[in-house]
């Protein structure tokens, strides 16, 4: 708010009046009358914009700052040892849940899994001709049929186990998105656990942020939010809060909280940073008028109107002030809990330089049709 000063046109006015009634007091009568006049019609006039009160809808917005994240960014590790064989995909290339993404080299393994199948087998073979042997005809002992049933079912599972093993040598992407970086080199030894790949699905993200605690009662799960980045000119993306968290940070008292977006045209990118607004106050028929409007006053908050004196139609425009109650705020938009009622003309524009009391002249187009001047 800025401080109403007095402006130099004043004073300047003021000086002219005085020299005007001097010199009629110095002059002949026949210039008296003309001197009279001459200070009768110089009497300031102000061009100013007003704006009619009406009633509308207002909320308010916690506004806070966060990061773009992918919904998931997964990092990729070999679960077999050896060395890297091949890549199949490229930087940069979209994955399916499961596409293979790397080879490890499997020789020692698809050996092994070819002496399993082998030893199973016998195994198996043993198995069935004892059975037969002690179920059928009574020969042998039970000890020798389940020791062969035992040895049977041993060398199945480990078939299966260096099959599945097997089947780990191929590196498959574990969720959907794209193949954004690749951390081991064709020929480099991997153990289980090494980091090979690294998967971002950004189709859907997320935005992180903190909330001031003073907001803890106003930020819920599934409340929607608005998010815009600078580099997209303000654009607005909109997204809802799929998590609000249950402790505050100590450091800076805020709790964190997500918010997740469409993001089918992958406009967004993680780490960049977004603006959030998530509503508060809901407020409905309420009069809301700007910031710059309110003048502040040794006692408070004032505005200024426009009021016709002296006949409905064509009596003079004055600038009348009122005393404001003032109530919450944002966007430079202000609600207004007394003072103003519906209908009054209030100077938007040249209220720095008008004096309550001044003579104005009211000069944007609607409203003038509007008063009928």
């Amino acid at each position: 708010m800025i401080e109403r000063i007095r402006k130099v046109e004043s004073k300047a006015a003021l000086a002219a009046a005085v020299a005007a009634t001097l010199t009629a007091g110095c002059a002949p009568s026949g210039q008296e009358g003309e001197a009279a006049e001459a200070a009768e019609s110089f009497v300031k006039v102000v061009n100013v914009e007003v704006s009619t009160i009406e009633l509308s809808d207002f909320t308010t917005y916690i506004r806070l700052t966060g990061e773009v994240e992918a919904l998931n960014d997964v990092t990729v590790s070999a679960e077999e040892s050896g060395a890297i064989e091949r890549f199949y995909v490229e930087k940069g290339e979209r994955l399916r849940l499961g596409q293979p993404i790397a080879k490890i080299r499997d020789n020692v393994l698809a050996a092994q899994v070819r002496e399993a199948e082998a030893a199973a087998k016998l195994a198996a073979e043993r198995y069935e001709r004892q059975r037969r042997l002690w179920e059928d005809e009574g020969i042998g002992s039970e000890i020798a049929y389940l020791e062969t049933k035992y040895q049977a079912e041993l060398q199945a599972a480990r078939l299966e186990t260096l099959e599945a093993r097997l089947e780990r040598t191929v590196i498959a992407a574990p969720v959907r998105g794209i193949f954004d970086e690749r951390l081991v080199e064709v020929g480099e030894m991997v153990a289980p656990g090494t980091p090979v790949a690294r998967v971002v699905d950004i189709d859907r993200v997320k935005v992180v942020g903190g909330v001031p605690e003073r907001y803890a009662t106003a930020v819920t799960v599934g409340d929607p939010a608005r998010i815009s980045l600078e580099v997209f000119g303000g654009e607005e993306f909109q997204g809802v809060i799929e998590f609000v968290g249950s402790t505050v940070d100590p450091r800076n008292r805020t709790f964190p909280i997500e918010i997740v977006i469409d993001n089918p045209e992958r406009l967004l990118k993680p780490r960049m940073v977004a603006t959030v607004e998530i509503a508060n106050d809901r407020l409905q028929e309420v009069v809301v008028i700007p910031q710059t409007a309110v003048l502040r006053t040794e006692d408070g908050y004032q505005a200024l109107v426009v009021a016709r004196e002296g006949g409905e139609g064509n009596g003079e425009l004055f600038a009348r002030a009122r005393r404001l109650e003032l109530g919450a705020s944002y966007n430079n938009l202000v609600v207004v809990k007394t003072g103003l009622s519906l209908g009054d003309r209030l100077i938007v524009v040249g209220q720095q330089i008008v004096e309550p009391g001044d003579r104005v002249r009211i000069v944007n187009a609607a409203e003038l049709a509007a008063d009928g001047s």
